[in-house]
């Protein structure tokens, strides 16, 4: 009777995948049971609201001094307006939304030359009547202003009740330039945006799950659900700042799952991260179907919604790491837990985050070969043809544990700079000595040649226990050399501290934001433009 459970498993394992009597899913399975597409339900929504402002940009009677103003153009990102008006000479146009204390103010330009003006206005403050001045320049130099008043609503419950507290902001050193603003990234409910005063200066009506990144053209994807009441996150959308939808991607809800195991919390198919490839493709972190989960990616066509790519980590490390991993207790193998992705399109690579295992590793991503792991799993214990990718640490450089948020910061004739936060917790394979004692934020120096990697910077020990996290986090490094470090998890996740240090590791930013529902944490912390250079609002393409 005992010899005849394996067998059983296998079958219930094939029944509830779809696929045949095997562990590992092939590619065509993984596919079918994410089911990604390409819908408009979204867009459709939004076309009355579309045509209307087309209408406006049409109209001769909308003129500087009486423009077309509407807050909250697409009813979901209320501290934004769409202003449209014409001018007699092509000239370009720039806004200020007043800040209420120095340096708070945001400063946006709109791209060329036009007569035609759309004037997509981020970076309004909640529940007060803002002033936006809008400055026309033309051609010869000589410039006109108008000086609007915007009344906002009040924030919503979720973000009203998430007490921010700043304790430091040292305005001068801080990376703001003139219109950065903070952005949180929660786990749940409605991501935000502050400025360097704690003021929410945007947010969006679409709760996410986990992922928004800011795209090359401004855009965000964000991973939403159908209506707030659902417990499946499992619609992606191409979005701005304004809230109008580009873009919408959705999947087959019967792969969802979720860290907790709980059958009653939200679940999602795409879960940690997510990225925009050159070609406008997403690659995404998704679960598969199987018996494991978290361990898997997937190349989204960005023209048709279907996988063109899969990436099984099953089918790239050792078996044994997975089926000598213990289920959890929603009969889910979470062994891997990939929670990053970074890809270089220099070379047509991508790093990658595995919390469970303590793991960082660098794939070829055409080939899907490994060029290097870093791990605390000692060498012997590895299959002899993975020991000549094995990086070895320089004295002194940190094992990470469950580590978080790894992306590349530069290339160098000997190799790469990275940037990572380490929870410093032991799952399988981290630094036991000194688990649970601190978390960190850590930079490193790998010598692809030499096969070496080396600590070259950190910050966060020095907190010690105070600020260790043992789930979620992240790092950013600031175009000033600054580092945005999120402690998303502190206090076990009764708050959440954001701090920017300097080079030499100099506090000049310190917001704490107390969590208002339950697992609403700051996954991710960015310092973003809300007008980046290549964004363009057109309400006529």
């Amino acid at each position: 009777m005992l010899g005849l459970i394996p067998l059983m498993l296998l079958v219930l394992v094939g029944c509830s995948s779809g696929s045949k009597n095997s562990e590992v899913l092939s590619t065509t399975q993984i596919k079918k049971n994410i089911g990604s597409k390409l819908i408009s339900t979204r867009e459709d929504a939004q076309k009355k609201l579309t045509k209307k402002y087309q209408s406006a940009t049409k109209n001769k009677a909308y003129t500087l001094s009486d423009p077309y103003v509407k807050v909250n153009p697409y009813k979901d990102s209320p501290l934004t307006a769409l202003v449209i008006f014409k001018t007699d000479k092509a000239a370009k146009i720039s806004y200020t939304v007043s800040g209420k204390t120095d340096k708070t103010s945001i400063t946006n330009q709109v791209k060329g030359y036009q007569k035609t003006h759309q004037v997509p206005i981020a970076g309004l403050y909640a529940d007060y009547n803002n002033t936006v001045t809008i400055t026309v320049t033309y051609k010869d130099g000589s410039t006109e202003q108008k000086v609007l008043h915007l009344q906002t609503e009040e924030l919503p419950k979720y973000i009203k009740n998430a007490k921010i507290v700043v304790s430091k902001n040292d305005k001068s050193k801080m990376d703001i330039g003139d219109n950065k603003l903070t952005l949180m990234n929660r786990t749940t409910k409605e991501p935000f945006a502050i400025d360097a005063d704690g003021e929410v200066r945007w947010y969006s009506t679409n709760y996410s799950q986990h992922t928004i990144e800011q795209t090359d053209d401004g855009h965000f994807l964000i991973l939403t659900k159908k209506n707030v009441d659902s417990t499946v996150y499992n619609d992606l959308i191409e979005t701005d700042a304004l809230g109008r939808v580009y873009r919408e991607y959705s999947f087959n809800n019967k792969v969802k799952s979720n860290d907790s195991g709980n059958a009653k919390d939200e679940t999602t198919v795409i879960h940690h991260d997510l990225l925009e490839l050159p070609n406008k493709d997403i690659l995404a972190t998704v679960n598969d179907g199987s018996k494991y989960k978290e361990d898997v990616m997937v190349q989204i066509s960005h023209k048709t919604g279907k996988i063109v790519k899969v990436i099984d980590l099953k089918k790239i490390l050792p078996s044994s790491m997975y089926k000598n991993y213990k289920a959890g207790s929603d009969g889910k193998i979470d062994w891997f837990h990939q929670n990053a992705v970074d890809y270089d399109k220099s070379d047509n690579t991508i790093m990658i985050s595995g919390r469970n295992q303590d793991m960082i590793m660098k794939l070829n991503y055409k080939t899907d070969k490994i060029i290097w792991i870093y791990s605390g799993k000692s060498k012997k214990s590895w299959p002899k043809k993975y020991r000549s990718k094995l990086l070895t640490p320089t004295k002194g450089t940190t094992i990470t544990g469950g580590q978080h948020g790894l992306y590349q910061l530069s290339k160098d004739k000997d190799g790469e700079n990275i940037l990572l936060y380490d929870n410093n917790v032991d799952v399988t394979n981290g630094n036991k000595k000194t688990s649970g004692k601190y978390s960190q934020a850590v930079q490193y120096h790998i010598d692809t040649k030499k096969m070496t990697i080396d600590q070259t910077w950190a910050y966060g020990k020095s907190l010690g226990k105070t600020n260790f996290t043992n789930i979620i986090g992240y790092a950013e490094r600031e175009s000033n050399g600054n580092t945005l470090v999120d402690f998303g998890y502190k206090n076990n996740g009764a708050e959440s501290n954001v701090i920017e240090v300097d080079s030499s590791g100099n506090q000049v930013f310190n917001v704490t934001v107390k969590n208002a529902s339950s697992k609403a944490y700051v996954y991710r912390a960015y310092r973003l433009e809300f007008y980046p250079q290549g964004y363009v609002f057109d309400v006529n393409k």
